[in-house]
């Protein structure tokens, strides 16, 4: 199974505030674990939301908000894209990683659809797109 693991962002990564050369040692090392356990497909981090772009959908309307955006809770600072054999064991690789952040701090664990979750509605000529 494919999860996204979603590194929530704080106040400090939203100031732009960088980890410290300690911080960046430990988080590679992390890294490269999932590496050699197979484990990582993709990672990386993301600015502050004040480089960032919303848009907006409404009916046929599409309206561009420019960051940074307010609510810090909802944001998302960084992302690993894992693939696992369960949610659970997703869980364990998380509770060895070190915080990610300079304070307290969240990480959703999100699984990936796949086209057999899609069922009837994912036809042959769908899931080869």
């Amino acid at each position: 199974m494919k999860v996204m693991v979603l590194v929530k962002a704080t106040a400090d990564s939203e100031a732009g505030i960088m980890p410290s050369r300690e911080l960046l040692a430990a988080m590679g090392a992390y890294n490269e674990s999932l590496v050699q356990a197979g484990i990582m497909l993709a990672a990386d981090g993301l600015k502050p939301s004040r480089h960032a772009k919303r848009v907006r959908f409404s009916g046929t309307t599409r309206t561009v908000i420019d960051g940074p955006f307010t609510e810090t809770k909802e944001l998302v600072a960084g992302f690993w894209i894992w693939q696992v054999r369960s949610i659970e064991e997703a869980v364990e690789w998380v509770r060895r990683c070190p915080n990610p952040m300079l304070t307290d701090s969240d990480i959703d664990i999100r699984p990936l659809f796949g086209p057999e979750d899609f069922g009837e509605a994912a036809k042959p000529e769908l899931a080869a797109q």
